[in-house]
């Protein structure tokens, strides 16, 4: 238990490293940009915004096998939803809210639950919170990149 209660503690740490970068990132990027992609067909600023939101409501509650809130929806057409959220201060608070909620699911999670496989991932907790870090880091890397594309240095660069 010790090593589920060690690991789940260094894979919070993880992710609200990535948390704080996303939300400077959001923060400092202009609201005229949050329309940006960079080519058709892909998601804007704001969309990839909301996908991870949406990841933070979903994903990562599930990944310790927590749930979404319970006025979260249907997944697909929720995550959906929120990536019609355009307006810089919608998107934010949908960061926040959704960041406390994944933070605190994560938090509460009990470490003997999560040794072994474990319901609803149906894997370890070692192997969730791998993958659930490293979709969070690509998404980083891809606001980093837009970002620099919209002319805004990460402020953590300066």
């Amino acid at each position: 238990m010790k090593s589920a209660t060690h690991l789940r503690s260094e894979y919070l740490a993880d992710l609200t490293m990535v948390h704080d970068k996303i939300v400077a990132l959001a923060n400092a990027i202009p609201a005229d940009k949050y329309a940006w992609r960079p080519v058709p067909g892909v998601r804007s600023v704001s969309e990839v915004l909301m996908h991870v939101a949406g990841e933070w409501y979903l994903i990562g509650p599930m990944s310790v096998g927590a749930k979404p809130p319970a006025d979260f929806g249907v997944p697909r057409e929720a995550m959906a939803k929120l990536e019609q959220l355009t307006a810089k201060d919608e998107v934010l608070a949908q960061l926040e809210k959704s960041w406390a909620h994944s933070r605190a699911a994560i938090e509460s999670a009990d470490p003997a639950a999560l040794l072994g496989r474990y319901e609803p991932a149906k894997m370890s907790l070692a192997r969730a919170a791998l993958r659930v870090a490293g979709d969070q880091h690509e998404h980083l890397g891809q606001l980093i990149t837009y970002a620099r594309a919209v002319g805004v240095t990460p402020p953590w660069s300066k």
